[in-house]
């Protein structure tokens, strides 16, 4: 069955034994307390293995894409669930932090060329790799132009992981307690029992989400398709729940074992490359998002900690995971990573045009 082996690769005991690894360094980073415990757990114990290239039991860290795909939509469902008319009548307040989207994103791209500049990078590969958002456009558009595609996609790859791994910290380091899951935080809808028509309702929410998503050719198709699907159906009263925080915590311990799995097979020299000038990036990026938060706290009546998540350059559905987690104003949170994504893409593609 094609897709079935599109879904369990090509070696299904070394996907069980590294779900199993991921599954127990979840665990254990949330019985620690830690910040986004299920994710950040699961990620640091897949990723140094694969980075390090150690095979347990003589078997590779592995986990196909599509598999890791097929629990995004989870996160779209969550997140139409804190759609509620309350929110909608925030929205026009939001315009002034999406307005303000287009100067950070073109500053976020700008500072970070120059940092990769200064690494003694390439044109090429320093304006691809410094695109503040869309991964796979930005490797395939630096590929098309010539980049140095190893170089390019862990410069990518290290901004989404480092963002993720330091906004939960950030976060956990400014508080001094623990946030989010870690904290018994619950989502909004949690509470709610899910039925069998509950359930019937959000499952179709969320695989014909993916289906209008990628037919209207939606940006983050995958998880925005849902997010507009679900938020329909609780605007309409056919659903009340949310999926359940079992298996949020499931969602969170695949996302990050899939991306602790794209360290596998790294050149080492690559990496290391990439690690330091990827962390320099990563910290005036954040400073910067920080900057943004704090001027436009007042202006958009959002807290500073939902503005900076909204700034914070890390990946659609990994960030939003975050909001859900931190029970932090989710659809604002979710609606600037999309339009980040957006206009990162479009510079990108206008930049790809000139570089050429």
């Amino acid at each position: 069955m094609p897709v079935l082996s599109r879904l369990i690769g090509p070696d299904p005991t070394a996907l069980v034994l590294t779900l199993t690894l991921g599954a127990i360094g979840g665990v254990i980073a949330q019985a620690l307390l830690l910040p986004l415990g299920y994710l950040l757990g699961s990620l640091l114990v897949t990723g140094v293995l694969a980075a390090a290239d150690i095979r347990p039991f003589g078997r590779r860290i592995t986990l196909p894409p599509p598999l890791r795909m097929c629990f995004v939509p989870i996160v779209g469902v969550a997140i139409g669930g804190a759609f509620t008319p309350a929110v909608a009548s925030q929205a026009l307040g939001w315009v002034p932090s999406l307005l303000a989207l287009s100067v950070f994103v073109p500053l976020a791209h700008a500072v970070a060329f120059l940092i990769f500049r200064w690494g003694g990078l390439d044109q090429k590969t320093a304006f691809f790799g410094a695109v503040p958002g869309g991964l796979i456009e930005s490797v395939q558009l630096g590929e098309e132009a010539g980049a140095d595609v190893a170089l390019l996609t862990v410069l990518q790859f290290l901004r989404l992981i480092g963002t993720i791994v330091a906004v939960p910290l950030i976060f956990w380091w400014v508080t001094g307690t623990a946030v989010g899951s870690a904290s018994g935080v619950q989502m909004v809808g949690a509470e709610a029992p899910l039925g069998l028509f509950d359930v019937a309702i959000l499952v179709a929410a969320g695989l014909a989400g993916v289906g209008l998503g990628r037919i209207m050719h939606f940006p983050g198709w995958i998880i925005t398709g849902p997010i507009l699907l679900s938020a329909a159906a609780h605007a309409l009263g056919l659903v009340e729940g949310v999926p359940p925080g079992w298996l949020i915590a499931v969602t969170q311990v695949v996302v990050g074992t899939g991306l602790g799995a794209r360290f596998a097979g790294a050149d080492a020299r690559v990496l290391r490359r990439g690690a330091w000038l990827a962390a320099i990036n990563g910290t005036v990026a954040l400073g910067i998002a920080l900057g943004f938060a704090l001027a436009l706290e007042t202006l958009v009546g959002e807290p500073v900690a939902a503005v900076f998540l909204a700034f914070a350059p890390g990946g659609l559905a990994e960030m939003s995971l975050i909001a859900l987690s931190l029970k932090m104003s989710v659809i604002y949170v979710t609606a600037h990573h999309v339009a980040r994504i957006v206009l990162a893409v479009a510079l990108a593609k206008a930049g790809a045009r000139w570089i050429r």
